[in-house]
């Protein structure tokens, strides 16, 4: 298809629709407050695969119109900020799309791809279906929530102005991977969101040049495997050079199976987060090609059967007891795109310090940005697929548990963002386990999607479907209980599974000033306590409750929640981030005694 709209470029372009701004009722956090086109999220997207002197970040004002009709706009309705949503109040538009209407959004920019070179346009995450026109000619089409990609553009290039413009539907469908969101939010669910919500960058790339990479440590052999993917039309005297360093000295050079022994090897973990830097130059003859930075860790996850039968995680050999919290990661400001990357490291590095080993991403993809700071600071990730919305009877841990029928074509959409979001986190250390299924939300194929993941990476747990129903395949059973811990020992199906609450707690505390809405039902799980001291003391109350399941045979636990989000005032801080209900100093000398 093309878009036969050359007759009004001069419209499109000198038609300034409108002019930025968050709206004045809209709840901004302290860095939501900082935010300005020029300084959107301007960081380098792709931190563990780095090319950073041949990019071109293009988030800021684009144009964007609302409609009903498939057929582009003539007149673009405003401005937007990207990579905010549209639903968003940092977008500065904070207007929800309706399942009929389609978004539109329009960009001028100036490149010139350089000798030898291709350029790439990258999206790092857009909701839910779009199609991307350059010039007029359509260059691609991409259906997700979550997952990155790309389009080699080329041949579409002109000298001069480019004109850019991305076509996006999101019918916020139960067939989709929607997470939280919802066309009517209330009670766990949330706002929608739609369109654009993570950077989009340029990329220039020799024509031939590493397209990806895999990292294998092995510990036991004290060895670093790293397996470069190569593209475009191989070279005459083509030769790959893998140097891997520990700071400022030189570990190894890979040998010929692109293996690097690392005598001694400093092993990643939460209290010694080790990572080794990694550069990959392509050469032909002795010219160099291609250069990517990139790092890895040594780090293995296991399990083990304990003095008393029960199956405990390991890492690195070692047992290591999992604690952390449901993490949201939504915003009052930008719904599922944080204000900043600044804003974005608050949160994690609040949980370091208050003593969590471990978060529990819940049903959502961050940027990779996000597990780059779990890598260097050292907080295990559980990483939840994002949910679909078939709801089939939640059995739990019962015995014949049921599960949605799919339609072939919904499951291999389902499948393949599966397969993309692991395919584009799997080198990050701190990732040590997947969740396909939250509860029975989209629980289908079960047992197929379990061996699908274990196929997919043998190097991580998987944990089929937290607080679903439970099904005999992967490694992990996972009960959830409000408000208070507990798990169903006495069951004879579970003695060779690791045994989990994957969700607990949730005490709720309204702070005055610092709500959503105080108008809707604020809500958390049991009654609301009446005074902070009496919030604190149930949290207690619940940790030690977890800590005596330990002692029986439990090998972790997900408390909820890190933040309040919309209605749920169940956070440990505030939605906005300025009141911590339980300070970080707090949480710590609680948490401490236990020693995750």
């Amino acid at each position: 298809m093309r878009l036969y709209c050359c007759f009004i470029l001069l419209t499109l372009a000198s038609a300034a629709s409108g002019e930025w701004k968050v709206s004045s009722d809209a709840i901004l956090t302290r860095w939501g407050k900082q935010v300005k086109p020029e300084n959107a999220w301007q960081e380098y997207p792709r931190p563990q695969f780095r090319r950073e002197d041949n990019w071109k970040n293009l988030n800021g004002l684009w144009q964007y119109g609302v409609r009903k009709s498939e057929q582009v706009p003539k007149v673009y309705q405003g401005d937007i900020l990207v990579p905010f949503p549209v639903e968003s109040a940092l977008s500065g538009v904070q207007r929800l799309l309706a399942p009929d209407e389609t978004l539109w959004y329009r960009r001028m920019f100036q490149h010139q791809t350089p000798k030898g070179h291709r350029t790439h346009l990258h999206f790092e995450a857009v909701d839910y279906e779009c199609t991307v026109y350059l010039n007029g000619m359509k260059i691609g089409s991409h259906k997700g929530s979550s997952d990155p990609f790309k389009f080699d553009i080329t041949d579409a290039l002109h000298p001069g102005d480019n004109e850019l413009i991305v076509r996006v539907i999101d019918k916020t469908a139960p067939s989709q991977t929607l997470g939280k969101q919802s066309l009517k939010p209330k009670g766990i669910y949330y706002t929608r969101v739609s369109g654009i919500w993570q950077t989009v960058w340029l990329e220039d790339v020799p024509e031939r040049h590493f397209r990806m990479v895999k990292m294998k440590p092995r510990i036991t052999e004290g060895t670093l495997r790293v397996l470069p993917t190569l593209e475009g039309e191989p070279l005459k005297a083509e030769r790959i050079v893998i140097t891997v360093r520990d700071g400022d000295r030189v570990v190894g050079v890979a040998d010929a199976a692109l293996s690097v022994r690392i005598p001694d090897p400093k092993l990643w973990s939460p209290g010694n987060p080790s990572l080794y830097e990694i550069t990959m130059e392509l050469f032909d003859g002795e010219d160099l090609v291609d250069r990517v930075e990139s790092y890895a860790a040594m780090r293995e996850i296991g399990t083990v059967r304990g003095p008393a039968g029960q199956i405990r995680m390991t890492l690195n050999g070692k047992v290591v007891f999992h604690y952390g919290p449901l993490d949201q990661g939504w915003w009052p400001d930008g719904l599922l795109t944080p204000p900043s990357d600044a804003a974005m490291r608050f949160d994690i590095d609040y949980l370091k310090k208050s003593g969590f080993n471990m978060i529990r991403k819940h049903i959502k993809v961050e940027s990779r940005r996000y597990y780059a700071h779990c890598d260097r600071i050292g907080m295990m990730i559980w990483q939840d697929m994002p949910s679909t919305g078939g709801r089939p009877f939640w059995s739990k841990l019962a015995p014949n548990p049921v599960e949605d029928e799919w339609p072939a074509d919904q499951h291999e959409q389902f499948v393949n963002e599966l397969k993309s979001m692991v395919g584009s986190l799997r080198n990050h250390p701190s990732i040590v386990m997947w969740i396909p299924f939250n509860e029975r939300w989209g629980q289908h194929e079960t047992i197929r999607v379990g061996q699908l993941m274990e196929n997919l990476d043998v190097t991580r747990l998987v944990n089929i479907a937290s607080g679903g129903n439970f099904f005999p395949v992967g490694d992990v059973v996972d009960r959830h209980n409000y408000p208070e811990p507990m798990f169903p020992f006495e069951d004879q199906r579970f003695n060779d599974y690791v045994k989990v609450v994957g969700e607990f707690g949730g005490h709720g505390l309204v702070v005055p000033g610092h709500q959503w809405n105080s108008e809707m039902r604020n809500w958390g799980y049991g009654d609301l306590p009446a005074t902070k001291n009496e919030y604190k003391k149930r949290y207690r109350r619940s940790f030690e409750e977890l800590m005596k399941l330990r002692r029986r045979g439990v090998a972790a636990g997900v408390y909820t929640q890190t933040t309040d989000v919309e209605g749920e005032v169940n956070g440990l801080m505030t939605y906005d981030r300025e009141v911590q209900k339980m300070t970080a100093e707090e949480l710590r000398e609680l948490h401490a005694p236990a020693r995750f």
